[in-house]
């Protein structure tokens, strides 16, 4: 995709407008306006920025419970960063109400020594910038994010801010990512921590780099609302810097789309499609593919289960009293529990089953407390429910992790936990080094996994939450949050996030007995 016209950049500057060629000025309602968050939406993709102002509205822009939590941590990031900034005020109206622009110059005028979600406007542009903050009578512009680090797409965030606030008339002499610290350690009750929560990070020289750019860009961003849905080829803008919502109304559906080729770099899958390769049955027999994408250009060929001879080797391990364990987390910006860092994984939940193969299995679980540190219940729980077993399946190495974090954090533990450590088992390998079908659509996920291997079993018919970013983000309001759910919220939300977590160690036992009896009648076995 061409880059929209405009001055070269400045060394340094980043690469960030793939959102289109930039369009010849047309006619259009001068009404139309850009906020930053449009701004950076039409930066990634022209198609992005139109269906977002034209369809607010449409399914796919529906607030899911994670992008909910995501939101919420970021207003509590917020909230912590203006603390930093004493004597600041606070814009406190509404997205929608015309006043924020008068009250905000008011402020300034006034000496406020700083302004939080200070409301600007230059032209058909507008946006609210997180902290401006009065510095040797000029202003630093600051934008707050959670995450650790100052991301591309922050910078173009910050830049656009930077850009109205000047053309505002506003004296803006540096411009800074304000991120949580990645050093961050929570300390204990009572003690101070060792490092700050926040890092201020100066970026105004590739913002300045970025600046000569925006004109260009924002005119043709308007263009674009002003006419009808463009029309853009699919490309990495569809996964660059964000998965963008609507990839269902551009890709194609087929399960044996070359964008669907397994591990294969997005780069090489549009080059591919692109090149007119459309279907993975077409690619050239010479076209270099690992054991996976072989082993799936052979079942989309045929249209039937490829399942490789030593399928039975592999699960010969997979004998005596078997666990089958799943774990679900949660990860806050700011740590809750002393000795957590930001964004760190915590498990809080786990199902587990157990038996021999071909069952009866029995089943255990835990569930954290709301208001509580889980981390030695949960340790304990698992040691507990997991002695008997002789071999413990995980799916992927998530499991591990976690009980590896556990020992960390229960060093009374540590040789119990190491333990059942050694006990692991990955059931994913299995599936990824033996068996492909063709509905699998590129994914080895349990959840693309087991509706086709075993017909019936389907996420989508039996539990409310559908993966472990939504049962995160339900765990949070559940531990999190307590005081805002009525007591039936708080059930309805405990029986969901349980219902989750069995389904998916039951879906491994399923899984297994699938894969064992699929070993027994395959040739060479």
């Amino acid at each position: 995709m061409k880059r929209a016209q405009g001055p070269a950049p400045d060394d340094g500057t980043l690469d960030l407008f793939a959102g289109g060629p930039a369009a010849a000025p047309v006619k259009r309602d001068r009404g139309s306006t850009l906020s930053k968050s449009r701004f950076v939406a039409g930066a990634q993709c022209h198609k992005l920025l139109w269906l977002k102002t034209h369809e607010p509205d449409a399914d796919e822009l529906k607030i899911s419970p994670a992008i909910k939590d995501i939101i919420d941590q970021g207003n509590e990031v917020g909230r912590l960063a203006r603390t930093r900034f004493p004597g600041g005020k606070l814009i406190e109206l509404e997205h929608d109400d015309p006043e924020r622009f008068a009250l905000t110059r008011q402020l300034m005028d006034a000496g406020a020594p700083a302004i939080f979600e200070a409301w600007l406007q230059a032209g058909p542009v507008h946006a609210a910038i997180d902290v401006l903050l009065r510095e040797n009578g000029a202003w630093v512009l600051i934008e707050v994010k959670s995450g650790t680090e100052a991301k591309p797409k922050y910078i173009l965030d910050a830049a656009i801010q930077t850009h109205v606030a000047r053309r505002a008339g506003v004296d803006v002499q540096r411009t800074e990512i304000m991120h949580i610290n990645g050093a961050f350690v929570a300390p204990a009750a009572g003690a101070e921590p060792e490092a700050d929560l926040f890092v201020r990070e100066d970026v105004s020289f590739v913002v300045s780099g970025l600046l000569p750019l925006m004109p260009a860009q924002i005119e043709a961003q308007l263009n674009v609302l002003a006419g009808s849905e463009p029309v853009i080829a699919i490309g990495k803008q569809c996964r660059e810097p964000d998965d963008c919502p609507f990839q269902g109304r551009c890709w194609p559906g087929e399960p044996d789309s070359v964008l669907r080729i397994q591990g294969l770099l997005y780069d090489k899958r549009f080059t591919l499609f692109h090149g007119g390769t459309r279907t993975i049955p077409e690619l050239p027999k010479t076209y270099k593919l690992n054991e996976v994408q072989t082993r799936q250009r052979r079942a989309c060929e045929t249209g039937r289960l490829v399942v490789e001879p030593k399928l039975a080797e592999l699960l010969a391990p997979y004998t005596g009293r078997l666990g089958f364990l799943d774990f679900e987390s949660v990860g806050r910006a700011v740590p809750v529990w002393s000795g957590t860092k930001p964004w760190e994984q915590i498990g809080v939940q786990f199902s587990y089953h157990e038996g021999d193969l071909g069952g009866p299995y029995t089943h255990a679980e835990f569930l954290a407390e709301p208001d509580t540190d889980p981390r030695e219940a949960i340790a304990r729980r698992l040691i507990e429910v997991t002695q008997g077993a002789d071999r413990v399946l995980m799916y992927t190495p998530f499991e591990r992790t976690q009980i590896r974090s556990m020992q960390r954090f229960n060093p009374h533990l540590a040789d119990d936990l190491a333990k059942l450590e050694a006990k692991l088992l990955d059931l994913a390998q299995v599936v990824r080094h033996t068996v492909y079908h063709r509905d699998f659509a590129g994914s080895l996920s349990i959840k693309e996994v087991l509706p086709v291997l075993v017909p019936g079993m389907s996420y989508k018919d039996t539990v409310k939450i559908h993966d472990g970013s939504e049962a995160s983000a339900k765990l949070a309001r559940l531990l999190f949050y307590v005081g805002e759910l009525t007591a039936e919220e708080r059930a309805q939300l405990k029986a969901e996030l349980l219902q989750y977590c069995k389904q998916d160690t039951f879906a491994m036992v399923k899984l297994l007995e699938r894969l064992a009896a699929i070993a027994r009648r395959t040739p060479g076995t």
